[in-house]
């Protein structure tokens, strides 16, 4: 029915406009305790038995990539839809509207989305304050939430350690982990901060800044810290990377962001095309991490066959968007759920 109402309606909309309508009637739902439940089971949310991820008891293996909820305002619906954990943001310090429309635009022979919207979101205090909301609620600290936080576009380079900071230290107490987000090729300059140089003060200053976070809580530390690379490094500094994780401690990796290696204009590639490289980035850094760090692959998952073959090559559990959109409400369940023997 969902392939029927894309084909027939949605895939006419803007798709930006279609997202924005979507992401309302998410929220809405997340916000009405009977509805919540209704659409879970419905669409069998929470039948299925997955990892452990940083302490908590994951549903299944599969978590909404960051990008889709970035202000942090649907989560409880995002749950009720099926994703075992959500990844919100990405969030910057300032609030900031993003790159001008269009900005986002649907490569349908692919089922791929290419985007260059440029971090959009309402900044760290505002989503700050929407994650205290939901944590303070009946039961929201049930909900497994990361943080994505990005540097915002006004922030000069050889000041990006700031941003990182602050809004580290404004939104880890609500956050189960962080994600240092530095792979964007939607923010000038952004992916030049992967170069090792670069950033270690970034990830330096976003541990300081989530210890911080968590003083005066009951929280046990130090919150988990992942930074999340491109596909279109060498591998060379991926293993670069790697081996600064291990050195500062950190939790692991999120691999990989959207590719700027396609001929579609500007903006990252997302959906199945990334499939291949991110399976291959997985697999590098868990030769290099080994079983003491956390990896969560990203990229092109479409189906449980894309997710057990993340799983195998060294993701301890898996995030998507693209196929979100494409295959609709029932698809989170569906593609984490072993069919019947």
């Amino acid at each position: 029915m969902y392939h029927f109402a894309f084909n027939a309606l949605l895939r006419r909309l803007d798709p930006e406009r279609a997202h924005s309508v979507a992401l309302r009637l998410i929220s809405l739902m997340g916000r009405q305790p009977l509805a919540r439940r209704l659409v879970a089971r419905v669409v069998g949310a929470g039948r299925t038995k997955g990892p452990v991820l940083f302490g908590r008891d994951l549903s299944g293996p599969l978590g909404l990539a960051a990008g889709f909820d970035k202000n942090a305002s649907a989560v409880a619906g995002l749950a009720a839809l099926g994703f075992s954990f959500i990844e919100v943001g990405t969030v910057t310090r300032f609030a900031q509207p993003g790159n001008d429309r269009p900005r986002l635009w649907r490569l349908l022979d692919q089922r791929a989305l290419r985007n260059a919207m440029g971090f959009n979101n309402a900044g760290a205090d505002q989503v700050a304050a929407a994650l205290g909301k939901l944590r303070a609620s009946r039961g929201g600290w049930n909900y497994v939430v990361g943080v994505n936080i990005g540097k915002s576009k006004v922030t000069p380079l050889d000041q990006a350690a700031d941003d990182y900071f602050y809004s580290a230290a404004r939104l880890a107490c609500y956050a189960d982990y962080l994600v240092v987000n530095v792979s964007s090729p939607n923010t000038p300059g952004l992916r030049d901060l992967q170069a090792g140089p670069a950033l270690r003060p970034i990830l330096q200053a976003a541990q300081i800044g989530a210890a911080r976070s968590l003083r005066g809580t009951n929280r046990p530390g130090p919150l988990p810290l992942l930074v999340k690379i491109a596909p279109d490094l060498p591998n060379a500094a991926i293993e670069e990377i790697a081996q600064l994780v291990v050195e500062l401690g950190l939790a692991g990796v999120v691999a990989v962001n959207t590719t700027i290696d396609h001929e579609y204009g500007a903006g990252g590639l997302s959906g199945p095309p990334l499939k291949a490289r991110g399976l291959e980035v997985v697999g590098l850094l868990r030769g290099v991490l080994g079983s003491s760090r956390t990896i969560l692959g990203v990229g092109g998952i479409t189906k449980l066959a894309d997710v057990e073959e993340y799983l195998a090559a060294g993701a301890d559990a898996v995030q998507a968007y693209t196929a979100f959109i494409y295959e609709g409400p029932f698809w989170p369940t569906r593609v984490q759920r072993p069919a019947p023997q």
